[in-house]
């Protein structure tokens, strides 16, 4: 069975707002990182437990810890990530999280290494703590700095013989792999179907030359301005038991209606 599920980034991790992440109906799922302070952790803990739903973690847990360490330093030193995601991993074991997610492979930018090496060590550290805290663990090929697409370039070439062998789950972030593959997006995921348990929806508007997230609806279909994703949701839908988590952030300001009706859409398309 899918899951239709909301991200924290909706209202940005903001303590304040917890409670609008509980309040739609078809929402079973919520999947949060970054808090600010261990007292919000605690309520939103309370909030689950009231409202009966699950949660997964999008590392870090709270907000500037490492995020995107653990191939190469961006903030902290990889060593350092990986200690932080042990007691992440550890902690959300306790609390009965369905998942934790961390960005993997992420490199900031194209240089000349051997990515299959070092993808491979680092799954087989992700192995090890997926075992030994029986939590599954999650990764999300990103796009790096300035819209690089090395990372996601880089888990294509990863032979997927290798990757069976270790079984570690993937996020897809649809919007990612738009912004990095194009309209040949479903030709890079389709290698990775029997692995994706998380697909993170939204679509992409472009202010300024900036891009931000922005609820995937289905207008944006034919209005030439949006990447076009029922294709691509209904493929993902091939896969099982995945969360499909709604990851728009509140920067466009979309209306509940305009949420909700995008909610329904999916809903409608994933169980087609």
């Amino acid at each position: 069975m899918h899951r239709i599920a909301l991200s924290g980034s909706v209202i940005m991790s903001d303590p304040e707002k917890l409670p609008l992440l509980f309040s739609k109906k078809d929402i079973s799922h919520i999947e949060i990182g970054e808090f600010p302070n261990e007292e919000s952790f605690n309520d939103f803990l309370e909030l689950v437990r009231k409202k009966n739903v699950t949660f997964g973690l999008h590392s870090p847990l709270y907000r500037n810890q490492s995020k995107n360490d653990l191939l190469q330093k961006i903030q902290y030193e990889p060593e350092q990530a990986w200690q932080q995601l042990e007691v992440e991993v550890n902690y959300m074991s306790q609390l009965g999280a369905e998942y934790i997610l961390v960005h993997f492979p992420y490199f900031k930018e194209e240089q000349d290494i051997d990515t299959s090496a070092i993808i491979e060590d680092g799954i087989k550290r992700l192995v090890l703590l997926q075992e030994k805290y029986s939590t599954p663990i999650v990764c999300e090929p990103k796009l790096g700095l300035n819209k690089s697409t090395f990372g996601i370039r880089a888990l294509d070439n990863f032979p997927i013989e290798i990757w069976d062998k270790y079984g570690i789950k993937l996020c897809i972030d649809i919007g990612d792999y738009l912004l990095a593959t194009g309209d040949k997006a479903m030709d890079y995921i389709e290698k990775w179907k029997s692995h994706i348990k998380v697909v993170h929806l939204h679509n992409v508007e472009f202010h300024n030359n900036k891009y931000i997230w922005v609820p995937v609806h289905p207008s944006h279909e034919k209005d030439n301005t949006h990447f076009n994703v029922e294709n691509l949701i209904n493929k993902l839908s091939r896969s099982s038991n995945v969360f499909f988590v709604f990851e728009h952030t509140p920067h466009s300001n979309p209306t509940e209606a305009f949420v909700n009706e995008g909610i329904s859409w999916v809903k409608e398309i994933i169980e087609s």
